[in-house]
């Protein structure tokens, strides 16, 4: 398991996919809010002119001397949901991240959202 602490000093380190092959640098670090645990990462993707943020849960993930392992392939998480570089995750897109990855999605009892920014 990957403990908050350490993932949160990763920030700007790149994530590679379950062969090693880049897919970009980790922007932010989103926690599950039933656990208070690291459950997703975004990562920059895209040309400089058309930067976004793609979506990559840490399920099986990998901290290395210089990079997160993720369990995925680069192809789906570059298809995943992704917002751009400065926008938030709507509410109402969340359940998209996790249909995308073949995760169930539990939002809170009473709809709270499953994914935060600490």
């Amino acid at each position: 398991m990957i403990r908050a602490a350490d993932i949160r000093e990763w920030r700007n380190r790149d994530v590679v996919d379950a062969e090693g092959r880049k897919i970009g640098p980790l922007e932010a670090v989103y926690v599950d809010t039933r656990t208070d645990e690291p459950a997703v990462v975004t990562v920059l993707i895209g040309l400089p002119t058309r930067r976004r943020l793609t979506f990559v849960p840490l399920t099986d993930a990998i901290l290395g001397p210089d990079y997160v392992k993720v369990g995925y392939l680069r192809d789906q998480v570059k298809s995943a949901p992704s917002m751009g570089t400065d926008d938030v995750l709507p509410a109402e897109e969340e359940k998209a991240v996790f249909e995308h990855y073949d995760l169930p999605y539990q939002p809170g009892a009473n709809g709270e959202r499953q994914l935060a920014r600490p």
